[in-house]
C-alpha cells in the first residue's frame, strides 16, 4: 500500500493572509510543517501543493518536494485532488500547512484506521482532540465535531455541538484536527461532487463528503499543538517551540 502526505498551501488566507511564510524560529511555518512530516518517516512521499510561486520556491530551495496548482480552487482536498489524479497511490494523507508541530503518533492512528479496514468501510479518516475550555467550545474558529457510538462523524461545526440543553449530562466536546487521511477514490469523488449548503453555510469542507454519504473515522488523539489562524496563534508557537 503506497501511502503519501499532502500539504496544500494557499498563500492568500483568509483570516491570516500570508501566515504560511511568517517565520517560526528561523524558518516559515510552510517549511517547518513540510519538514515535521518527512520526520515522522510514515510517507513513500511528502509534497506541498501551492498556488503561490514564494511557497514553491521556498521547499524546492531546501531540496522538498512541491507542486504547483493548475486551477484555482475553493477547498485543500480540491486541491490535492488536482495533484493525485494520475499518480498511483492508494492512501492520501493531508496535513494542513499551518500545522508545524504535526506529530508522528497521530497520523499513525489515521492509517491504522485504514489497516484493520478489510472490508474497505471506511472513506477517510481524521483526528480529533477533546476540549473543555468554554470559551474554544464556543469559538467559531474552532471546528466541533459529533460522533457516533463508532467513532463515525454524525456532524461537523463551528457552533458548540452537542448543545447542552440538559446541562446535569456530561458530555464530551471534541475539536477536529485537519488532518485527513482519503482512499485515493474518495479524494477523487470530492473533486467532482458540487458544493452542497450546509458546506457552503459552515465553510468546512468535511462535510461535503458526510453530505454524500461518505464515512468517516475519527480518532481521537492528545496531541492538541498549535495550529496558526491567528497572529496570536503565531505568538503562541513561537513560545512553545522555544
Amino acid at each position: 500500500m503506497k501511502i503519501i502526505a499532502m500539504i496544500p498551501a494557499r498563500y492568500a488566507a483568509s483570516r491570516f493572509p500570508g501566515k504560511l511564510m511568517k517565520d517560526l524560529a528561523g524558518k516559515p511555518v510552510i517549511l517547518r510543517t513540510y519538514q515535521a512530516t518527512v520526520d515522522t518517516g510514515l510517507f513513500d512521499e511528502v509534497y506541498v501543493v501551492t498556488d503561490s510561486p514564494l511557497i514553491y520556491e521556498t521547499i524546492a530551495d531546501q531540496g522538498g518536494q512541491a507542486l504547483m496548482s493548475k486551477t484555482e480552487h475553493q477547498t485543500g482536498s480540491d486541491r490535492i485532488a488536482e495533484a493525485v489524479e494520475d499518480m498511483e497511490v492508494d492512501i492520501i494523507v493531508n496535513v494542513q500547512g499551518d500545522e508545524p508541530f504535526t506529530d508522528k503518533k497521530s497520523l499513525e492512528g489515521v492509517l491504522e484506521v485504514f489497516q484493520d479496514d478489510a472490508d474497505m468501510e471506511i472513506d477517510l479518516a481524521s483526528l480529533m482532540t477533546r476540549i473543555t475550555d468554554v470559551s474554544e467550545i464556543n469559538n467559531p474558529n474552532t471546528v466541533k465535531v459529533v460522533v457516533d457510538q463508532r467513532n463515525f462523524a454524525l456532524y461537523f461545526s463551528r457552533s458548540p455541538i452537542p448543545y447542552p440543553r440538559d446541562e446535569s449530562k456530561e458530555i464530551p466536546y471534541f475539536k477536529h484536527k485537519g488532518v485527513y487521511a482519503f482512499r485515493k477514490s474518495a479524494l477523487l469523488d470530492f473533486r467532482k461532487l458540487p458544493m452542497l449548503a450546509l458546506e457552503a453555510a459552515e465553510k468546512i469542507e468535511a462535510i461535503r463528503y458526510l453530505e454524500y454519504g461518505k464515512k468517516i473515522k475519527m480518532v481521537e488523539t492528545e496531541v492538541t499543538g498549535i495550529e496558526i489562524d491567528t497572529p496570536e496563534d503565531l505568538e503562541k508557537a513561537k513560545a512553545q517551540w522555544s
